[in-house]
């Protein structure tokens, strides 16, 4: 979508260090927080548990 992790942190209210960590799959994260991070990026939770596209 273009966002850096930081500028995801920033409108999700995370820190960058764990949109990092989140997107690394080195950290856990809670269903609201998924919610949140679905939320900011306008895509449904599921989106988020999908395997990138490769291009």
């Amino acid at each position: 979508m273009g966002l850096s992790q930081e500028k995801l942190a920033e409108m999700a209210g995370f820190h960058r260090t764990y949109v990092s960590q989140v997107e690394r799959r080195v950290a856990n994260t809670t269903a609201d927080n998924i919610q949140r991070l679905a939320e900011v990026l306008s895509v449904p939770v599921s989106r988020l548990f999908q395997q990138p596209v490769n291009k």
